[in-house]
């Protein structure tokens, strides 16, 4: 059971990622893009970390990471073939690289408040 609930941290991650990145590539109108500065979305991937370290029991950083890094060659294959994007392959590689830095970033989040309210319990 604990080897699946590990692998549901890793499919969630997976899944999250995704749904966040085609989000913000079909231009959602939100705050962000009404401020002027879309690159603030990119904060928006440290909910698929953080929720998918809440789903795993162990290795609470590691397993997002492994489904961010798995989705990331899939989004950019399906926002290069299928969204118009004003920016090059390579910026588009940039970004998803920094959202998978941001989704760890977000694990990293959840393990320290974790922590924070273990210590508090004792």
């Amino acid at each position: 059971m604990k080897s699946e609930r590990g692998w549901a941290g890793v499919i969630c991650c997976f899944l999250l990622f995704i749904v966040v990145c085609f989000g913000l590539a079909m231009k959602m109108h939100g705050a962000f893009r009404a401020a002027g500065n879309p690159e603030l979305g990119l904060l928006f991937f440290i909910l698929p970390g953080a929720v998918a370290s809440f789903m795993s029991t162990r290795q609470r950083v590691l397993r997002p990471l492994l489904g961010a890094v798995l989705a990331a060659p899939l989004c950019l294959v399906v926002m290069h073939l299928f969204f118009a994007t004003h920016r090059s392959f390579w910026q588009e590689l940039a970004w998803l690289l920094s959202a998978v830095f941001w989704c760890a970033l977000g694990a990293l989040c959840f393990l320290f408040i974790s922590s924070l309210l273990e210590g508090k319990d004792k």
